[in-house]
């Protein structure tokens, strides 16, 4: 019974994080991402794009994931985040499309890219569409898995 509640507990939390959604609407991703990769060049910290929607429950729990969550700690160390809105499938798709991410597999979705641009990994099976029910853990889990991937 626990395990349910604490999901449910999650998933409101999510909810409730930040009224105005994680995501910039009307952001210019391609030049976020090369601001983000101006700054990481020589840092050998990769960047971590990850593509998601306001209106997408599993996007703010991984959103309250990177910021109060156990993996918060591990994503600041260990990425460059830039967050890239996608709308309703109907913004930055082509962005997603570049750097193989199928995001028709669910959002959020994310790529990896070294500090040149060039992709490490990406999510191909909507790995993170089910944040909400991963829960903290679960997303800890994950990002510990691809860190430890890319080293």
């Amino acid at each position: 019974m626990r395990i349910p509640l604490a999901t449910m507990l999650f998933a409101f939390s999510a909810l409730a994080a930040a009224a105005a959604g994680p995501y910039d609407e009307s952001a210019d991703a391609r030049a976020a991402i090369r601001i983000a990769q101006a700054q990481a060049q020589g840092s050998k910290v990769p960047i971590l794009v990850v593509f998601g929607a306001n209106w997408c429950s599993d996007c703010r729990a991984l959103e309250l994931a990177f910021k109060d969550g156990s993996s918060a700690p591990l994503i600041a160390k260990n990425f460059k985040v830039v967050k890239v809105d996608v709308g309703r499938n109907d913004r930055n798709i082509d962005i997603a499309e570049s750097y193989g991410v199928p995001l028709n597999n669910g959002i959020p979705a994310v790529a990896v890219l070294s500090e040149q641009g060039k992709v490490i990994y990406v999510t191909r099976a909507g790995e993170l569409s089910g944040a909400v029910a991963a829960g903290d853990k679960g997303i800890y889990r994950f990002f510990a898995k691809v860190v430890t991937q890319r080293q």
